[in-house]
């Protein structure tokens, strides 16, 4: 565990500390696209953040290799070469779309061609585990299928959610621990050192995003990019592909006792077949709806719009933060849920456990319909936008205070168009390059086009 602890921390510091010269360089290259009526955000922010998360990956893989337990992995397995060969390309091709924008179809052969050079080197489905069936032998050709399938569903649903500051890393991010812990539990409880590499993703993903997240926090200094968020996807699909396909079900001598222990015992086998595929619930979901809604639309599957999850919690009237908070609620309600249950199958607290919070999150979910008002005796403990004197007298003072005239040269000068001083790279205050610093929050919301 230590050396996993120290493979996480250097791979986050990596990635921390290249984000904010990467940062630097987005701008100086230009990599910052104007806005789109879909984007959220109200000013132009440099991209090619993935830059960072790759050599991040890269750092990671380079400190395991040299760690005295870890480097076994590589010794008795190729799967993290097979790993940062298709981590490699699909960055590439990541890093051309942020700068060109090349095309959707284009993209898509790529990350096709990324899962098929981890086929060749050995990062494949061998063998699925089927309930009431038992453990199936895949052909070559079924286990190639499979695991491009896999890994293209993977990157595009983890691209797709990626339309709020912070919420790819920060869900990608609970999504890994969630999956260190299933997969060290495999390695660890049962000896089966085929999950060794599955962990050791795990704690690299985790590490490229705790770094990353802190420059991507709204409002966001930086984002990831499709070099990015793509890259991120393929790392938490191989290690989906690794522990599903690669340990052996029969290694873990659950057959035994009676029939019903059998089956209890060999949920944690059946778990890989609903883990990779809990852990993307959400980004799925969305990825599914966003296909549904364009086609019936008449429109292509890639065309870009604002009917994403995270953009429907905008419009209900969360604000960024809380959407963004929202989305991580579920994501870690899902794949700890998922892990808890297979640790105890029979464990009633569990699926209690999850019910209350299920209802907890509709509760977040249609918060903002409500507008609570405190009781008169604790208004002096709320803020003043909870209190209904303090709001009504504002609202009144607000209609008495501003005259017609004020408001009629308050519109005329909101329809003038703004004369602004365009900012050039090398500004203070626009390519620093740490993630905590000073920035305005007074943005202008005409930009982005949008209600926000």
């Amino acid at each position: 565990m230590r050396e996993y602890l120290l493979t996480l921390c250097i791979t986050a510091a990596v990635t921390y500390l290249l984000t904010g010269p990467v940062r630097k360089f987005a701008i100086v290259a230009g990599a910052m696209p104007e806005i789109r009526d879909r984007d959220v955000h109200r000013e132009p922010t440099p991209r090619l953040g993935g830059i960072a998360m790759f050599f991040g990956l890269c750092a990671g893989l380079l400190v395991a290799d040299h760690l005295t337990n870890l480097s076994e992995v590589f010794d008795k397995s190729n799967e993290p070469r097979a790993l940062l060969s298709g981590a490699a390309l699909i960055w590439l091709i990541g890093v051309l779309d942020d700068k060109f924008e090349i095309d959707a179809l284009i993209k898509l052969g790529g990350q096709m061609i990324a899962a098929g050079v981890m086929v060749m080197q050995g990062l494949t489905i061998l063998w699925l585990p089927i309930p009431s069936v038992g453990t199936v032998a895949l052909t070559q050709w079924q286990g190639t299928l499979l695991t491009v399938a896999l890994v293209v569903i993977t990157i595009n649903a983890v691209n797709f959610v990626d339309g709020l500051d912070g919420l790819a890393s920060g869900m990608v991010c609970i999504a890994a621990a969630a999956f260190f812990m299933y997969s060290y539990r495999i390695w660890y409880s049962y000896g089966i050192e085929a999950a060794a590499p599955a962990t050791l993703f795990a704690a690299i993903l985790m590490g490229m995003c705790i770094g990353f997240v802190p420059h991507n926090m709204h409002p966001a200094r930086i984002f990831m990019g499709d070099s990015g968020s793509m890259l991120i996807g393929l790392v938490l699909a191989a290690g989906a592909i690794s522990i599903t396909g690669q340990v052996d079900p029969d290694a873990m001598n659950l057959y035994a006792g009676s029939e019903r222990n059998t089956v209890h015992q060999m949920v944690p086998v059946y778990i890989p077949l609903l883990l990779p595929l809990t852990i993307i619930a959400v980004p799925a979901a969305d990825l599914v709806l966003a296909i549904v809604r364009r086609t019936w639309r008449g429109q292509s599957p890639f065309a870009a719009d604002r009917g994403h999850l995270h953009h429907r919690l905008l419009e209900i009237g969360h604000s960024h933060s809380r959407a963004v908070l929202i989305m991580y609620f579920w994501s870690a309600l899902i794949a700890f849920g998922a892990l808890a249950f297979s640790v105890n199958s029979a464990s009633m607290w569990i699926v209690l456990g999850i019910v209350i919070l299920s209802a907890i999150g509709l509760g977040l979910l249609l918060l903002p319909r409500f507008t609570p008002r405190a009781p008169r005796w604790a208004e002096a403990f709320v803020p003043p936008r909870y209190r209904r004197r303090r709001a009504a007298a504002l609202a009144e003072a607000a209609a008495i205070a501003v005259p017609d005239t004020a408001v009629e040269a308050a519109v005329d000068a909101a329809d003038e168009p703004e004369h602004r001083t365009p900012v050039v790279a090398g500004v203070a205050g626009v390519n620093g390059a740490t993630a905590i610093g000073a920035r305005s929050r007074f943005l202008d919301r005409r930009k982005a086009g949008t209600s926000r």
